[in-house]
């Protein structure tokens, strides 16, 4: 595909889908879903005119789906990395909970976590979109469970330990730490509670 720039002549630029599609995941990050206009999305991508990017990718909506999946595929891999390949239940919480300190807190993307807070405030319109990602939360809670039971089978997670309970704790506190990064809240405080978090541990 190609995109004719305003006062362009000759042959036209050719259209970076993958680069346009990164800087669209950023905005749908930064600006939330309904909050990120067609203007917004043009502009980030740049430029590129409607007919151009409805040829591209379809609809709004599908782009950030195609947003979701990028996101998931490069930025998201932290915590099914933590989960599946730390030796022990606790250190894969760990693992996962500061490393998503440290990814909700760089510097070069926007705060927080995109499947967490892209769709906080939505219309009904979006309520396809807010299942969607829902239903990813609902994936991560469901991964620290099958994690934490894996730790009662392996003998590091008290066998009387209510991983149901545990998992929506560690769950809940995950999308939190999203939120306190959005409102800027120091790395040095999000880091101290992860200890404190870490600090519920069940004790065999």
């Amino acid at each position: 595909m190609t995109e004719k720039t305003p006062g362009q002549r000759g042959r036209p630029r050719k259209f970076d889908r993958e680069g346009a599609l990164v800087k669209a995941m950023r905005t749908f990050w930064r600006l939330g879903y309904e909050g990120a206009t067609l203007t917004d999305l043009q502009r980030a991508m740049g430029n590129i005119s409607a007919p151009s990017f409805y040829a591209a990718f379809g609809s709004k909506e599908k782009l950030f789906h195609e947003a979701v999946n990028l996101y998931r595929s490069t930025v998201g891999t932290g915590t099914v990395r933590a989960l599946t390949r730390e030796p022990t239940a606790r250190r894969a919480v760990e693992t996962m909970l500061y490393g998503a300190v440290d990814a909700f807190c760089a510097e070069d993307t926007p705060p927080g976590c995109l499947i967490v807070l892209s769709t906080i405030n939505t219309s009904k319109a979006s309520r396809a979109i807010q299942d969607h990602l829902a239903s990813i939360r609902l994936e991560t809670t469901e991964l620290i469970r099958k994690r934490l039971q894996r730790g009662i089978d392996e003998g590091d997670v008290p066998a009387t330990a209510d991983i149901a309970a545990l998992a929506s704790f560690y769950t809940t506190f995950l999308h939190g730490l999203s939120i306190q990064a959005r409102d800027n809240v120091p790395r040095e405080a999000l880091v101290q509670a992860v200890d404190c978090a870490m600090a519920a541990w069940p004790r065999g």
